[in-house]
């Protein structure tokens, strides 16, 4: 079992940057890859980008460039570094860490970009 709390979102004009946290407590040793999917008003859940505790790292193509996910595995946490933000950027961020292959979600934190 893993627990995932999010911190860190809110609103901001384009061009501005904000960082997530999500912090995972329970089974942290057991997790392989985390990750931040984000949903808009009325979309599904999309992948925005993940990373493995290996350190690999895989991206949206509309974030490339300008997000910048990273994790501390002995914390059990992951974090996402949003810069250059777009109106499109916004949304609601989960958290997502995997177990084998069980999934587990936090319940997100609302990120809006506007002017």
């Amino acid at each position: 079992q893993v627990q995932l709390v999010e911190s860190g979102g809110g609103s901001v004009q384009p061009g501005g940057s904000l960082r997530l946290s999500c912090a995972a407590s329970g089974s942290i040793s057991s997790i392989t890859r985390m990750g931040w999917y984000r949903q808009a008003p009325g979309n599904q859940r999309d992948l925005v980008a993940i990373i493995t505790n290996g350190g690999r790292t895989n991206y949206a193509d509309s974030v490339k460039g300008r997000f910048t996910i990273s994790r501390d595995n002995a914390k059990g946490t992951v974090s996402l570094q949003m810069n250059s933000l777009r109106p499109e950027d916004t949304g609601v961020y989960y958290c997502k860490a995997d177990i084998v292959s069980r999934a587990y979600w936090g319940k997100g934190t609302l990120v809006t970009v506007s002017s």
